[in-house]
């Protein structure tokens, strides 16, 4: 290939990443050109987590290797500062979302149950809302969805999304307890599903390090 047909190919890219976004029901956004350094990665622990990747969380995917989380920042609903870095030693499954993201809307209930079933001292779905609207408006989505048993969380500039690497909404990445990345699945999910509480039940699972 020459180096015009490259750069026609280049010209594509986003293109193609936008349709096969929106065929999957998944809110795409272009990247606004700032650069993210690549996280460290260690070993992954031997704990088989590629066996979830089936079902209702067919598209969760895996990583090889386990790369440190990017230190997110946003706020809970009363304004506090907060940074991932605060749930060290807890297993979180962060989820991104928007008010008038459509498949956000679809997958909150079934968060919401995944927190009532598993959340605790070990675990928590941290569901930020990336809404410009602000916290009023994503507490309200939170209680019109049914999703109430979620704490608000909220990050309105959307940097959160180039901080995850994430190209469209929603977006749900599960963190160990060390604070690195064990996979993440692009677009909605059934949450409450016998394969992803068995997920999560598999990484609180794993040894304290």
């Amino acid at each position: 290939m020459n180096a015009n047909s490259k750069a026609g190919a280049s010209r594509f890219l986003p293109l193609i990443l936008a349709v096969a976004a929106g065929a999957a029901g998944i809110y795409w956004f272009q990247s606004d050109g700032r650069k993210v350094e690549p996280q460290a990665a260690v070993s992954a622990p031997s704990g088989d987590f590629k066996a979830f990747s089936n079902g209702a969380l067919a598209a969760f995917l895996v990583k090889s290797e386990r790369p440190a989380a990017a230190e997110l920042q946003f706020k809970d609903g009363a304004g506090k500062p907060l940074k991932l870095s605060d749930w060290k030693g807890r297993i979180v499954l962060i989820n991104l979302w928007a008010t008038w993201c459509a498949p956000c809307r679809k997958e909150m209930p079934s968060l919401a149950e995944l927190q009532k079933q598993l959340g605790g001292p070990d675990f928590e779905v941290v569901a930020i809302s990336v809404d410009r609207k602000g916290a009023e408006a994503s507490a309200a989505f939170l209680q019109e969805t049914g999703a109430d048993r979620l704490k608000l969380y909220v990050e309105p500039t959307a940097k959160v999304l180039n901080d995850l690497q994430a190209i469209g909404l929603p977006v749900t990445v599960l963190v160990d307890r060390s604070g690195r990345e064990i996979g993440r699945l692009l677009g909605p999910a059934e949450w409450a599903s016998p394969e992803a509480v068995e997920l999560v039940k598999a990484a609180v699972a794993e040894p304290k390090e």
